[in-house]
């Protein structure tokens, strides 16, 4: 059966390839907005945000070490600690320059990580593509020869009906002709005709 084609939305295939820019443009308007109202110059708010980052990171590199690592939450770790360390320097910077700098490092590297993810997914994707075409050419070839296989058959049974029809109308007519007599075909060594008691019975 054929699966049903689903148009998919223009903002299901931008969302996520705008995701990295949105993230990274939200932590720095609301870092510049923090340094507006008073985070600027604050060694206390700067050391805070060096904590959390330096925590972030360290909890990244935990969930990375070793064979049984989780490389979901060492992304999502690392992620916050950028995230935390450029709202910081947007938070504690007099100007702009910096935090835009680190902005553009942060959006880069982010694009180069989701670029990663984005091209297994793709590949993953083309994978399953294949894999579902194959089985449903597989499948539809195995359909297409059972059903001329069923043909052949109800072809075959039609033309041994029309046969057995065709000789028994031909054994009842020649059974009907005046002079016939079965036990001269069985004395010429032909086989005892079927009809032949019939025939002795009329």
């Amino acid at each position: 059966m054929n699966e049903p084609i689903v148009a998919r939305h223009w903002l299901t295939f931008t969302a996520p390839k705008a995701a990295p820019a949105v993230a990274t443009t939200t932590v720095l308007i609301l870092g510049r907005i923090w340094n507006a109202n008073g985070a600027e110059h604050s060694v206390g708010n700067a050391a805070l945000m060096v904590v959390l980052a330096a925590g972030a990171a360290a909890a990244g590199a935990f969930a990375s070490a070793g064979r049984a690592g989780d490389s979901v939450i060492a992304g999502t770790a690392f992620a916050a600690s950028g995230g935390l360390a450029l709202a910081g320097v947007a938070g504690y910077a007099d100007g702009i320059s910096l935090p835009l700098l680190l902005w553009a490092l942060a959006t880069t590297v982010a694009y180069g990580i989701a670029a990663r993810y984005w091209r297994t997914d793709h590949r993953e994707s083309v994978a399953h593509h294949r894999h579902t075409t194959e089985r449903r050419e597989e499948h539809g070839h195995i359909e297409r020869v059972e059903a001329l296989r069923a043909g052949a058959q109800i072809q075959v049974a039609r033309e041994g009906a029309a046969y057995a029809e065709a000789l028994a109308q031909a054994l009842t007519t020649r059974a009907a002709l005046p002079g016939f007599d079965p036990t001269v075909l069985t004395r010429a060594g032909l086989p005892e005709l079927p009809t032949s008691e019939i025939t002795k019975e009329n």
